[in-house]
This record gives structure tokens, sequence and C-alpha cells, in this order.
């Protein structure tokens, strides 16, 4: 309960110093952010909303500490999705993700990624809302990328992938960033296996040894 009215004050004060800046306004150093509550799918975990902007220059690093060591993510605030990233961060700040398990790998010649973010099982279990996707329609998904995973348009929460390998699929994803320590983790995870329970194939399921998150951070760890 603490850490819910902490964050709500300092939304508040943050709502109040930095300044209301238009999307369109290309060299902002904000963007504005749509979060809408999705009341038919409550937060599988008590998070508060972030607030309604982003910042759109710089980057910033966090670390998810998996049962088979550290992932070092480098967020890109400048990239074409502030918007999720700032969504990343709050939720890694109110430990979201910590004690979270990683319920689908996979490793076809289609789709090469580990799939995170679901409290419950496979696209269930998110944070209590929704937003927009942010893509330019030129997205690639190569080794190391990290996006955003969704169950159709305009409908990210806290879902997200890292492709271990490549990803052949559309640009509708919104990308967030890249990898820069740790896959060999992932490359771990995936020589241990797949247990098929997905209709995609042999290779998209379930780790077989399962995959959990122990504590996301923001920083190096």
């Amino acid at each position: 309960m603490k850490l819910r009215w902490g964050l709500a004050l300092v939304g508040v004060l943050g709502a109040l110093l930095v300044p209301a800046v238009p999307a369109s306004a290309a060299s902002s150093p904000v963007v504005r952010c749509t979060f809408t509550p999705t009341p038919s799918n409550p937060a599988a975990r008590p998070v508060v909303r972030p607030l309604p902007f982003a910042l759109t220059r710089g980057t910033v690093d966090v670390t998810f500490r998996f049962n088979y060591g550290p992932v070092t993510v480098r967020l890109n605030r400048a990239g074409a999705a502030p918007c999720a990233v700032h969504n990343m961060v709050s939720l890694i700040l109110q430990r979201f993700y910590d004690r979270s398990q990683c319920w689908r790998l996979s490793n076809s010649s289609r789709l090469g990624v580990l799939q995170c973010g679901d409290i419950y099982e496979v696209e269930k279990g998110g944070p209590g809302y929704k937003f927009p996707d942010e893509v330019t329609g030129a997205e690639t998904y190569p080794r190391g990328t990290v996006a955003m995973g969704n169950q159709g348009p305009g409908t990210n929460g806290s879902e997200f992938f890292i492709v271990h390998s490549f990803a052949n699929i559309p640009a509708n994803y919104s990308v967030l960033g890249r990898v820069v320590r740790g896959m060999e983790a992932l490359d771990h995870m995936v020589a241990d296996g797949i247990i098929p329970t997905d209709p995609n194939g042999p290779l998209d399921g379930a780790p077989a040894h399962p995959v959990k998150i122990q504590r996301a951070s923001v920083g190096w760890q």
C-alpha cells in the first residue's frame, strides 16, 4: 500500500512539474501516452498506471535476473516506442515482474523468442490497462531485440518478448530496445528444450525447465 501511495504522489508531482507537450512536436523531450484501464481484465498484481507522458531522449538500462542469470536490456526512449519504454520502467519500479514466470519459448524457423510478462499463464495476467502500438511499419526483430507482445492491435500491457534467434513476423510489435548483456542465458534456456503446448508446432510451448524472473530492476545488477 505504501508503494502505491508513494507512486501516486510521484505521479501527481511529475504531472505538475513537466509541461504537457503535443505528440506532434517532433523535437519535444516528452510525448503524450494513453494508458486505458481494462476493467474486464483487472491487474494481476497491484500497480498504478504510468504517468501520461514519456521521455523521448536517451536510453535506460534494465536488468531481468532470471534463474538462468542476469539479462540486461538497453531500452531506447528515442526510438519509435517511448510510451512502451516508459511503461516497462514503471512496471519494473513497481516490482510487477518480480517472482514471475515466462510461459512461452519458441525455436522454430519462423519464431525464436522467449515470452514473459504474463503473471498467470500465456497471455493472461496483465497490469489492468492497455496502451496503443508504437510502430512505423519498418520494424525488424533480429537476435537480441526486446519488443512488446500483444493480443491484437492496441492491447499492449505487461507482456514482452526477447528474440534469441530471429523473428520473421509482421511489424506489429513495438520495439523497446536490445539486450546488451546475458544472451548466453537465453541460449541456455533454448538448449534445455521446449515442452510443446502451442498449436503452432512442436518447437513452441513451455520451457522444458521453468524460466523465472526472480527480480527486475533499473540499471545493471
